[in-house]
């Protein structure tokens, strides 16, 4: 490895360069809007807007329409009775479905949740940040749960469900985890589904946001959550959503939510308080554009054609720059979704933004992985690698690679000196 005034020296030039770089969010590339320029003209006449006898300009059906239903059953593998399909976002849905929990409770609550004294939710570690958002918007308290190889620790999960009826629920991506690219195993999904917790109206948030987002030929899977649920009898337990913010427009697509066929009788009434019906008319765009499950998975390879370079972009330089020889340093090589989640030596990830930022490349804040946004051991970073070019994404990797090197050598030549961290490592 090269010294620390060798590596300073570099980390000057990519300085020098003047780059603006930004893997801060885990967007769809432009190639990728471009892709669905069909939808924008798919209904071009009155005839157009009749889909199984419903006119889609007008009101009605407020669970959404058949052809729309049949998409979202074809990704989560759930039958169209189970599925509500609403406006463009799932986050929307998650943020709508904890409001009506804390202003009437759910199936089995003695009372809503904001009349409870205190209220928490598990949340597995590292996570999406804007399910902590969620929960912190609504002052509910956040218990973290590590991540391990095959998902949350379950022992510490049934643990601590099953002793304290306070804590209402639990948030999970089981496929591609954000940012961890873990997948749950068989073993782990049929521990959530058998769970045992002491609260009644406990509720599993099961975003399954990466359901056919696969990296390659080979793409992992996980059971059906309903099904393998009511084999336990805890089919009401699981709300599960999806979207098509990465298969369509981020801004324009199709947002699910799937759950038992009584909590999701139970929703569509509170439903019918809060909109006459959902965009019909995109519901029906959709449904043309991806008329079978064949067209939809098609598509999907189509995606994984363009990010796919840009994820072994990153890693390949990593590798190349022996980054994965780094001590305390680790990243993962996931096999769809949308991220790779980089682990520092502890106290570090803070360092290596602010590096970054100022050759030119922006991070996701140190510490969004974590509740309130605070990373405990200011270790882990969420890289997100599909949105710019791959020619930009190309030298982001090298910007990258250098600022890893530097920052640990910073960390190393600190604990080696014992002195202060920034004053002796960059003197």
């Amino acid at each position: 490895m090269k010294t620390l005034a060798e590596l300073r020296q570099e980390y000057e030039g990519y300085k020098a360069l003047g780059l603006k770089l930004d893997m801060t969010r885990g967007k769809p590339a432009k190639e990728q809007l471009d892709m669905m320029e069909p939808l924008l003209g798919v209904l071009s006449c009155k005839e157009d807007c009749v889909s199984d006898g419903i006119d889609c300009r007008n009101y009605g059906i407020l669970d959404g329409i058949p052809a729309a239903k049949r998409i979202f059953s074809d990704i989560l593998g759930v039958p169209a009775e189970k599925i509500i399909v609403g406006g463009n976002s799932s986050l929307n849905m998650m943020y709508d479905t904890m409001a009506r929990a804390m202003l009437s409770g759910v199936i089995g609550s003695e009372k809503p949740w904001s009349k409870y004294g205190k209220i928490s939710f598990l949340c597995p570690v590292p996570g999406y940040d804007r399910h902590f958002a969620i929960c912190q918007y609504f002052g509910i308290n956040m218990i973290k749960v590590p991540m391990m190889d095959d998902g949350p620790d379950m022992n510490l999960v049934e643990k601590l469900v099953g002793e304290d009826e306070t804590i209402k629920g639990i948030w999970c991506v089981p496929k591609y985890g954000n940012p961890s690219g873990v997948t749950y195993s068989m073993d782990v999904c049929r521990r959530f589904a058998a769970l045992k917790p002491k609260a009644k109206d406990f509720r599993v948030f099961w975003d399954n946001a990466y359901a056919i987002h696969d990296l390659s030929d080979t793409p992992d899977t996980i059971p059906e959550i309903l099904s393998l649920a009511a084999e336990y009898g805890n089919e009401n337990m699981f709300f599960e959503f999806t979207s098509t913010s990465k298969i369509s427009f981020p801004g324009s697509g199709l947002a699910a939510m799937a759950s038992s066929e009584a909590n999701i009788k139970s929703i569509t009434k509170q439903l019918a308080f809060q909109t006459i019906g959902f965009d019909k008319l995109n519901q029906l765009r959709h449904a043309k554009l991806f008329p079978t499950k064949e067209s939809l998975f098609e598509h999907m390879k189509r995606h994984r054609a363009i990010i796919k370079p840009k994820f072994d972009a990153v890693i390949s330089e990593f590798d190349r720059q022996g980054i994965n020889k780094l001590e305390g340093v680790h990243y993962t090589r996931p096999n769809g979704g949308y991220f790779i989640s980089l682990n520092l030596p502890n106290g570090c990830a803070k360092r290596l933004v602010q590096l970054a930022a100022d050759a030119g490349l922006s991070l996701t804040a140190a510490g969004a992985t974590f509740p309130y946004g605070k990373d405990p051991n200011d270790s882990n970073l969420r890289i997100a690698p599909t949105f710019p070019p791959l020619a930009d994404i190309e030298k982001a990797a090298k910007v990258l690679s250098c600022c890893i090197k530097l920052t640990v050598a910073e960390y190393e030549y600190n604990l080696a000196s014992g002195g202060d961290y920034l004053t002796h490592a960059m003197g």
